[in-house]
């Protein structure tokens, strides 16, 4: 008998990274319902140690200034101020700790931060939107942090960079997952 269609399984298995994005990109108000969703990833405390800052428009080229500002060279530089433009929104991912939680430790809130962005582009792809996260030296950049608004503790992880999946170029196959390797069964007898 064949399982009847899960769709849940089903943008997992067919979720893949998008480096070729183009408008259109999500409206605020579908944003928002998918990011209220997102929040239902793993959290211990539901401390939601996290947020997000979009950046559209011309302020992908304001972001795109201060990335220039921290690279080491004029060809750098200018490497980095185009990187904002490869798609219509970037959503800015801040992991924002709370570094004395007597039950949650450090670890586990940044464990929160990746569930909630993973589930985020999980909803993305099954609404139709492709997305990449995207990271490199300009996460670390004083401009970078500054331009965005970063307080003292907060960790910038990158870019989930999102729009409309380009036609040009598919994404490649995926191989099989080799389970035998990843998976490792305790074999307990019965006692």
């Amino acid at each position: 008998m064949t399982p009847p269609p899960n769709p849940v399984l089903e943008a997992v298995l067919s979720r893949r990274s998008a480096a070729r994005l183009t408008e259109p990109a999500p409206d605020r108000d579908e944003l928002e319902r998918l990011v209220q969703a997102a929040a239902t990833a793993p959290d211990h405390g539901r401390l939601r140690p996290w947020r997000l800052v979009p950046v559209s428009g011309d302020d992908r080229v304001r972001l795109g200034d201060a990335l220039g500002e921290a690279a080491a060279s004029p060809e750098q530089a200018r490497r980095a101020a185009a990187k904002p433009l490869r798609a219509p929104l970037l959503l800015s991912i801040v992991h924002c700790p709370r570094p004395d939680h007597p039950k949650v430790p450090g670890w586990e809130q940044l464990a929160a931060t990746t569930g909630m962005v993973t589930t985020l582009s999980l909803l993305l792809h099954s609404h139709g939107w492709g997305s990449i996260w995207r990271t490199g030296a300009g996460v670390q950049a004083p401009q970078v942090r500054k331009y965005l608004g970063l307080a003292d503790g907060e960790q910038l992880l990158g870019w989930l960079y999102v729009g409309t999946c380009s036609t040009s170029g598919g994404a490649a196959e995926r191989l099989p997952l080799d389970t035998t390797s990843k998976i490792t069964w305790l074999d307990v007898a019965d006692g």
